[in-house]
């Protein structure tokens, strides 16, 4: 059996640890070099990105006297072995941070620059469009302080306070603190131009080989400045005069002064926080949902610097230019040495006031864990504040140096792990007690032989996966407070490629990241050049992204339900790891219960698929213990029968999750062989019918039937709650709608519509709804906003409403006396008439939509007795989500295939 997993082939080699990054809405990042390759493991040939990281211009920090050129300070600054930036770090921030309500990307290349990176949602272009640059404005805020030196801000407010001729009069004369343009003796830093070549004047013979001695020791952003043949420069020359005469007022400096304003300025590590949520007590009733996600860089000063992200108060698929609110609130001096590593982990004490963990590792050996206040991370204005105490300084300044780190919270016991990898090749394991405050070592393992390159968590902290630079890759099981090694076990989905590279053929590895599902692992992996084909493949390939299955391990994670399988139905599969994919599947489905975890169920789905192409029954017994423990609440083994009747009878008591769970695993497992424009097509047929069973000529199962009900149950709680929305505005003169970011009804006329046409199923209070939206009052504000006439986008023909799916317009007579009819989907949200090109897209149930739904309906934890409770102003002021109402995924704009095959020829 073939796995839906395929190797993906880099044409560049990772240089540091964590090159590689699964994010929340499954795509996986890699970085190999200066560029940073995007894919998604459910379509390796398809739609793809890139991030090419460009060189920057130096940060106009000060200048230094010449004699202070071979200081021993600068020499770790300057000096490099990439001629072009090469990406150090990489980070994906939490699910809807980008305005499409994707994730954005934090980048830290070796230049110690870090920007931030959104997806080109609405740009058809291959490369992430970057949004922001964090170095400028860090660069900003501290020449604004004068780099922490008081007399140089007390010298900056006597300057400003002066009129402007004095000012300027005055930085000429000052020649302690500025350099001027006939002082030959002293060094410009940085004077590059744009282009990339030297900004500094000519220079004699001597001046210039001198010249050259130092940039060659020093790099080239050193550039001596001379004014002696000024005047006899040529054109190209007076560029570069015009660049030096623009850094020349930069401040005086000592070599010391320059290289700690360059670590300050250095950032080795970015990591972005999990989500945030702001309480109505300081922040605005109509944004009580606001949430906001923390972006850590740490540099080679030892500090790290906290830059708070709100997610958008709108999200689009049209408008490129909604902005994301950043600010900077706050530094702390976590170490004496350079800030090698940083992991977040939320501790959840309450929704509301969630504590927040942050670990931070350094190349002095040291680590430390300090608790985050909430409020203060939160409301913070000013960067100076102490936004996090120390807790635990877990391992003391020793000479091996720490590579990477990893946190989780362990749910059942409330405490946390920390994973500590370093240079020497072993790995450390803490356990620490937040409610006590007390940390205990669970043992130091010598698992490599050279540097850890990256801690990998999963199951909760069951699993852990551990890589280096030897190109190792083992796994490990924690069993109580042992941490015992174990052997990936995924025979039954390994692929049988005969195109997939054998592991002989790597050399190294530099990073491995958990699927959302936790039931796969990617690793990035560096090819020995030396064991490739030199004709073609040693000239373009250096890496590439292997897949490891491991929902196959005991985890001893077994659901409430216990899970069996008989052995002999399917005789070529082993009992034991069938036992163990399906009380892993079943343990994860039942997380995905919780609101704050998004449906992103691509690797349960494509473990599930692969099974079943072996054992179609087997799949079947697991959806069936499922149903019967998350649908029904019973523990005990059920008929497949008798529970798909009683789920089928009883939708309207299960919450709206649960719905949107059932009809992803019915569209993508049981009926994939059936396309989702066929099942919509079905569902149509139903309506229009009125039939409740299908023919057996379609072979279609109860599971069609299940799907359909589901469907069906979550349209009626969206047209109650626009009903009672639409009812609560007619206290209102007009209604009209809400400013952006927030959800207003639509639709209410094709609605009304569709209930009068499905009546005999409609519930009773829909009824009534619909019978109060046709008072007279009610007609007019309809007649003003939701005119029940809709024209078809290509011939301006009526479209009756006959379907909330499709619609088909009157067309126009021709000669023939025959009109040609054009057919038009209709919005999943408003059931109004889509235009040619509707803006959001599901690429589940291939449904398309222009308006967005209320989160109330993602909320609901039953058909509401009353809809008034589910239409509160509270509820309806939140901002509206990108997500499909039918399947609660986020929804997408269609994009075309970019770039080439990641797989080589």
């Amino acid at each position: 059996m073939a796995s839906p997993l395929q190797p993906a082939m880099l044409l560049g080699s990772p240089s540091f640890p964590n090159a590689i990054a699964w994010s929340e809405e499954n795509l996986i990042a890699v970085a190999s070099g200066h560029i940073i390759t995007i894919l998604r493991p459910e379509s390796p040939h398809g739609p793809h990105g890139v991030i090419t990281v460009p060189t920057n211009e130096p940060l106009p920090i000060g200048v230094i006297e010449r004699k202070d050129l071979l200081s021993g300070c600068l020499l770790p600054i300057c000096l490099a072995r990439e001629d072009k930036p090469v990406v150090r770090s990489l980070s994906w921030s939490p699910l809807g941070m980008a305005a499409n309500a994707g994730c954005l990307m934090a980048v830290c290349t070796t230049e110690g620059n870090v920007k931030v990176y959104r997806p080109p949602f609405c740009d058809f272009c291959a490369e992430w469009v970057e949004v922001l640059d964090l170095t400028e404005r860090l660069f900003e805020y501290l020449r604004g302080t004068g780099f922490g030196d008081l007399s140089i801000v007390a010298k900056q407010k006597s300057a400003a306070d002066m009129p402007d001729t004095v000012s300027r009069r005055g930085r000429k004369k000052r020649k302690v603190d500025y350099v001027s343009m006939d002082s030959g003796n002293q060094l410009l830093l940085p004077a590059i131009s744009k282009d990339g070549n030297s900004c500094s004047s000519p220079c004699n013979d001597m001046e210039g080989r001198r010249s050259n001695a130092v940039s060659e020791i020093l790099g080239s952003d050193l550039q001596i400045t001379a004014s002696d043949q000024m005047e006899s420069m040529s054109e190209s020359d007076g560029k570069s005069l015009k660049k030096t005469s623009e850094n020349h007022m930069l401040p005086l400096i000592t070599a010391d002064q320059y290289a700690s304003r360059s670590a300050m300025l250095s950032a080795l590590v970015v990591s972005w926080s999990p989500l945030l949520h702001e309480t109505s007590e300081f922040h605005p009733v109509s944004n009580t949902n606001a949430s906001v996600s923390l972006l850590a860089v740490g540099g080679k000063s030892g500090k790290i610097s906290f830059w708070s992200f709100h997610t958008p108060d709108c999200y689009t698929i049209q408008d490129s230019n909604i902005r994301t609110a950043v600010k900077l609130v706050g530094f702390l001096q976590a170490h004496d040495s350079w800030v090698t590593s940083i992991s977040w982990v939320l501790f959840p004490s309450d929704f509301s006031n969630s504590q927040i963990l942050l670990a931070t590792g350094s190349s002095d050996g040291s680590v430390k864990v300090w608790l985050g206040d909430n409020d203060k991370l939160l409301k913070s204005s000013e960067a100076n504040r102490c936004l996090f105490s120390l807790l635990k300084e877990v391992i003391t300044v020793n000479v091996v140096p720490v590579s990477v780190l990893s946190a989780t919270m362990q749910i059942q016991s409330s405490e946390m792990l920390l994973a500590i990898g370093k240079g020497s090749g072993s790995f450390e394991i803490w356990l620490c007690g937040l409610s006590c405050n007390e940390f205990h070592t669970l043992g130091s393992y010598d698992a490599h032989d050279h540097i850890v390159t990256s801690l990998a968590w999963a199951f909760n902290g069951r699993f852990l996966c551990s890589c280096s630079q030897d190109n190792l890759v083992r796994s490990w099981i924690l069993h109580g407070r042992q941490l015992n090694e174990v052997i990936i076990c995924s025979d039954i989905l390994n692929s049988s490629n005969p195109t997939c590279p054998s592991t002989d053929v790597y050399a190294s590895c530099f990073g491995a990241a958990v699927s959302p599902g936790n039931l796969v692992i990617a690793t990035v992996r560096c090819f020995d050049i030396e064991k490739l084909n030199r004709m073609y493949e040693a000239r373009v390939l250096r890496a590439a992204i292997e897949y490891f299955w491991i929902g196959g391990q005991q985890m001893d994670v077994l659901s409430r339900l216990p899970f069996s399988y008989a052995a002999e139905e399917c005789s070529n599969l082993p009992k034991k790891q069938l036992t163990y994919w399906g009380s892993n599947i079943v343990c994860f489905l039942e997380q995905y219960h919780r609101l704050d975890k998004p449906l992103v169920l691509w690797d349960v789905i494509a473990a599930i698929s692969a099974l079943k192409e072996n054992d179609s029954v087997y799949v079947e017994h697991i959806l069936i213990k499922w149903l019967s423990m998350s649908f029904l609440g019973s523990h005990t083994d059920l008929p497949a029968d008798k529970v798909l009747s009683k789920v089928s009878s009883n939708l309207s008591d299960i919450p709206s999750r649960l719905l949107h769970l059932l009809n992803i695993l019915c569209r993508r497992v049981v009926l994939s062989e059936l396309d989702a424009d066929q099942i919509n097509t079905i569902n149509n047929n139903l309506l229009n019918s009125g039939e409740s069973t299908l023919s057996k000529e379609k072979q279609i199962t109860k599971w069609v039937e299940i799907l359909l009900s589901s469907e069906r149950e979550l349209r009626e709680r969206l047209t109650g709650i626009s009903f009672s929305a639409f009812l609560a505005n007619l206290s209102h003169a007009k209604a009209t709608p809400s400013h952006p970011g927030h959800w207003y009804f639509f639709g209410i006329t094709q609605m009304k519509q569709w209930v009068e046409l499905d009546r005999d199923n409609a519930r009773d209070q829909l009824k009534v709804l619909a019978s109060k939206v046709t008072n007279e009052k009610s007609n007019r504000l309809l007649s003003d906003e939701h005119s029940a006439v809709e024209r078809c986008s290509f011939c301006s023909a009526c479209v009756p409403f006959e379907s909330p799916e499709v619609g088909f317009c009157s067309g126009e007579d021709d000669s023939s006396g025959k009109g040609q009819r054009h057919r038009l989907l209709r919005c999943a949200t408003s059931m109004q008439v889509c235009p040619i090109a509707p803006l959001w897209f599901c690429i589940c149930c291939h449904r398309s939509a222009f308006r967005l739904p209320p989160d109330a309906l993602f909320r609901m934890s039953a058909y509401p007795a009353d809809f008034k409770s589910s239409t509160n102003t509270s509820t309806l002021s939140v901002s509206a989500k990108p997500l499909c109402p039918f399947c609660g995924i986020l929804l997408q704009r269609p994009q075309p295939d970019f770039l080439l095959s990641p797989t080589y020829v």
